[in-house]
């Protein structure tokens, strides 16, 4: 089994990890953490919509700035910066999927995952990525997504999902 391949380009002076990742292989993770997904393969990145039609509570996708939502924050492993969607130290990007009048779907999100990164590209502790790592990293984010908690650090272009995710100001 080679579902995963990492190759080391050159493009000039600059050297690149290119990840040849299979829809297959992330959709049977995504499965096996609780998600119906449509994978779409590009050249450069792999776009997961992932969704949990049956939930019944929202993704646990919190504002980490609210003081309400401490508890979930201690006990977090992932970060997302809300400006950007980048998953902190990973090679993933996140972003809410929304409905036709722009509220985020509650129960569902969208993933990026880049397969071109730097040679020096290294996950938390300095740990190369490979296969194993990889597949392991995804499967629990997407744990933590139903489970544990994800943080979102900072406001922008992604929306906290679960916790208190009122905004500063008057309300009705």
């Amino acid at each position: 089994m080679v579902p995963f391949v990492m190759q080391v380009l050159q493009a000039g002076q600059h050297k690149l990890i290119f990840l040849e990742l299979q829809p297959e292989m992330l959709s049977t993770i995504a499965r096996q953490a609780g998600f119906e997904t449509r994978t779409k393969d590009g050249p450069r990145s792999v776009q997961l919509d992932l969704s949990a039609p049956g939930r019944m509570a929202p993704l646990l996708l919190f504002d980490a700035a609210d003081p309400g939502n401490l508890g979930w924050f201690s006990r977090c492993q992932f970060y997302v910066d809300g400006r950007t969607g980048c998953i902190m130290q990973t090679p993933i990007t996140l972003a809410n999927k929304r409905d036709r009048s722009g509220r985020a779907h509650r129960t569902s999100v969208r993933l990026s995952i880049a397969k071109e990164l730097p040679v020096t590209f290294r996950l938390p502790g300095k740990q190369p990525l490979t296969e194993q790592v990889f597949y392991a990293l995804l499967l629990t984010f997407l744990r933590a997504l139903t489970e544990t908690g994800v943080a979102v650090c900072g406001s922008g272009v992604v929306q906290p999902l679960a916790g208190r995710t009122e905004t500063v100001g008057p309300r009705n």
